[in-house]
């Protein structure tokens, strides 16, 4: 049992370790957009939608925990429904196909930390690596496709962005798991701040790419 626990941990520290340069190329490459009123308002809105995600699947990780599936059920509802948002938000601009685009890659991402928060509660290390890899193939996927709407949106950024993103959900459901409730509020709180990066880089991405409509 030891033993798998060190390679789960082993396999989430290595996609924190491959990040801590592929951030700084995010910094660099996704520089923040000139400030206007519309531009902060977009910033703002997609900092909503996109805390709203992790709010919702933090539930879901959490009443598992607790054997609550009335509360399980609503939290998921909400979790895709906050999806659809999130894709819905870039309908205006790219089209109604990437939204549908969009909200299925998101889909697909809850899927596998869903996955993966479900193999981590039944003990099944080889579930979980397996979860992991499609954690990682979706946040390429996702980057694949925003990479190729908005050049504003490197492919390389945007993937870094993402595994963090996906390396904080990891992080999250094995704390639950292991009842380090501690250690789970300093996730908690660094999910949010990175949360934000995200929605900045993808707001800035639009804003610098439609100049005249911000």
């Amino acid at each position: 049992m030891k033993k798998n626990t060190v390679k789960i941990v082993a396999v989430v520290l290595g996609i924190f370790v491959m990040l801590a340069g592929t951030n700084a190329f995010a910094k660099e490459k996704m520089a923040a957009a000139k400030l206007t009123t519309k531009s902060v308002g977009l910033k703002l809105a997609l900092r909503d939608l996109w805390s709203g995600h992790i709010f919702w699947v933090r539930n879901v990780v959490m009443m598992t925990k607790l054997g609550s599936a009335d509360a399980v059920k609503v939290a998921e509802n909400q979790v895709f429904q906050n999806a659809r948002a999130i894709a819905d938000s870039i309908g205006p601009i790219y089209g109604k196909a990437a939204s549908d685009k969009l909200f299925n890659l998101l889909a697909g991402h809850y899927g596998a930390v869903k996955e993966y928060m479900t193999t981590v509660y039944a003990n099944d290390a080889t579930g979980k690596a397996a979860a992991v890899d499609k954690i990682k193939k979706n946040a390429d996927e996702i980057a694949t496709f925003l990479s190729s709407a908005n050049p504003n949106w490197p492919k390389d950024a945007v993937l870094g962005l993402l595994m963090a993103h996906g390396g904080h959900h990891i992080s999250q459901i094995d704390q639950f798991n292991s009842n380090n409730f501690s250690a789970e509020a300093q996730t908690v709180d660094a999910m949010q701040k990175h949360i934000y990066a995200i929605a900045d880089a993808l707001a800035d991405g639009i804003v610098k790419q439609f100049p005249k409509k911000f």
